[in-house]
């Protein structure tokens, strides 16, 4: 058993039998016109074209907010008289219904079986039902992505340049001798021996290397700023109001639909 707001945030929980396995979603609640408890869920089933099947809350223990799962096999659910959901439960559907699901007296709410009549007294206090839904809140978290490393290593390439070099060379000069030149050429002995040694000389290339910065560089970190997009589903409950039932009848309220 549960309570009214707790049957009202059950509208759109999926629906599983005592087997685990699976029936439908709650559509709809039935509350009790005296009492105003709930007494009768609607199922959608969606077998053969959506069917709404009625199944007492005597039935029914919810496991979570989101989930209810029935003591009962899915087969005995589907198999259940065939009662429009048209907002209210006639007593003699409702006879008919507890029959086929096995609902004793003491399982009601009401120990008196079906004479629910009457309405609840002058100043008894009114029950509220909380409506409630959902909201999406979006936050960001900053997450590694990746990593930089900076590193430098030495390389060796061929480097050519070329650059001009001189040597000296031995060349022989000869000059007759005339008036201009005889005193010089007469200046030595008549008849002798000499030598005359030159030096030559050539350039040579040195190669020298040094090391000298031409570039500085470091890894810098910039935050860039964009936008990005974020959907979602959420759920809102909604209120809903059907006709006044008759004397004696349950009374159907939409508390909410799953979107």
């Amino acid at each position: 058993m549960f309570s009214k707001h707790e049957a009202g945030n059950l509208i759109g929980a999926a629906a599983y039998d005592q087997h685990g396995e699976k029936i439908g979603h709650v559509a709809a609640v039935y509350l009790d016109k005296a009492s105003g408890e709930p007494e009768w869920l609607t199922v959608r089933t969606g077998l053969f074209g959506p069917r709404e099947t009625f199944v007492p809350t005597a039935r029914a223990n919810p496991r979570t907010p989101r989930e209810i799962r029935f003591d009962i096999g899915k087969d005995t659910i589907v198999a259940a008289p065939n009662v429009e959901p048209d907002g209210e439960l006639a007593e003699a559907e409702e006879a008919h219904l507890f029959r086929h699901y096995g609902v004793t007296s003491s399982e009601r709410r009401n120990p008196t079986g079906l004479e629910r009549t009457g309405r609840p007294a002058d100043g008894e206090a009114e029950e509220w039902m909380t409506r409630s839904e959902e909201r999406m809140h979006v936050a960001t978290t900053t997450e590694q992505t990746g990593r930089v490393r900076l590193r430098k290593y030495v390389v060796t390439e061929n480097v050519q340049q070329t650059v001009p070099v001189s040597h000296e060379e031995v060349r022989v000069e000869r000059e007759p001798v005339t008036d201009a030149n005889r005193g010089q050429a007469m200046s030595g002995p008549e008849l002798s021996e000499a030598e005359h040694e030159v030096t030559l000389h050539e350039e040579r290339v040195a190669v020298t290397k040094e090391t000298v910065p031409v570039e500085r560089v470091r890894l810098a970190k910039e935050r860039v700023t964009g936008e990005q997009t974020v959907s979602g589903e959420i759920r809102k409950e909604r209120v809903e109001i059907e006709g006044e039932p008759e004397p004696g009848a349950k009374a159907r309220t939409e508390v909410g639909a799953e979107r």
